[in-house]
């Protein structure tokens, strides 16, 4: 009775979900086996073609630019992670150290991004990484750039952007994990003998683990299918996933192909999602 009342309990939510989320991923699914018409949208002839043309086979042989465009989301999106992980664990740890009233002020900072719409950061990346915009302008002087040249728009320009843009999702769920430290294991490795690198692995890391993990998830998954990003700061030459399906739905109006990219970056996050929980359950056993 009381295994019949919980099954009552969740069956709206289950249905909701089930119409919303795996009805349509199950229609995306078949869609990137059929063929497209003659004047767009979609014959349902199934063939493997989409998922062929994808890897860079055609009908008038190899062609890399699909590949060379997988090859470049998972180079940002995996840079992006990165850098946000660099650059974010010493700064939350920065941050713990900090007094309660200066330590809400920090916090407060990171957070501040979060009010200001995507689509407006983006805008004012334009402005400052433009020809004659200042950090064009340092990056010039220090060398990186010719002179009359900009960073945007370029894959410097969405990878900069990118970074600035998720960098809080890195640092909260860090800043959740450090702030939780146990600092006597710090002191019983440093007493035991072990150097930083020692005592940064073997006493911090395990305690920090789930705040990376949790980090590196919310920033590498949506990074992976960008679109706004790359399609204002990018070009014509730093077309991603996100941009590709974007072009294939609507300019192309090839939705079977459109359709397999999908089903492409899906199955990429989808293994990304159980590497994360195997190494979890693995580390927890």
């Amino acid at each position: 009775m009381a295994l019949a009342r919980s099954w009552l309990a969740v069956a709206p939510s289950t249905v909701w979900l089930a119409f919303l989320l795996a009805g349509p991923l199950m229609g995306i699914v078949a869609m990137s086996f059929a063929t497209r018409g003659e004047l767009g949208g979609v014959e349902w002839v199934w063939t493997w073609e989409n998922y062929r043309r994808l890897a860079g086979f055609g009908e008038l042989g190899f062609d890399p630019v699909y590949p060379l465009i997988l090859a470049r989301t998972l180079g940002l999106a995996a840079g992006t992670t990165l850098v946000c992980l660099a650059v974010g664990l010493p700064f939350t740890f920065w941050i713990a150290g900090l007094s309660r009233r200066w330590r809400a002020v920090a916090l407060m900072g990171v957070m501040i991004p979060f009010w200001t719409n995507l689509l407006i950061r983006t805008y004012a990346w334009q402005l400052l990484l433009a020809n004659d915009g200042f950090v064009a302008r340092a990056a010039r002087w220090m060398g990186w750039v010719s002179e009359g040249e900009g960073l945007y728009p370029g894959v410097m320009a969405v990878w900069v952007c990118q970074v600035c843009d998720y960098l809080p999702f890195m640092t909260l769920p860090l800043y959740a994990s450090v702030e939780k430290l146990d600092w006597t294991l710090v002191d019983a490795a440093r007493d035991l003998g072990a150097r930083r690198w020692g005592v940064f692995w073997h006493a911090l890391y395990p305690q920090i683990r789930p705040g990376v993990v949790a980090g590196v998830m919310l920033v590498f998954l949506p990074a992976l299918g960008q679109f706004v990003i790359p399609d204002l700061l990018g070009g014509a030459r730093t077309v991603l996933l996100g941009n590709a399906v974007q072009q294939q739905f609507v300019q192309s109006r090839d939705w079977p192909f459109g359709a397999a990219i999908a089903v492409v970056v899906l199955g990429i996050v989808g293994g990304g999602l159980g590497l994360l929980n195997w190494k979890g359950r693995q580390s927890l056993g």
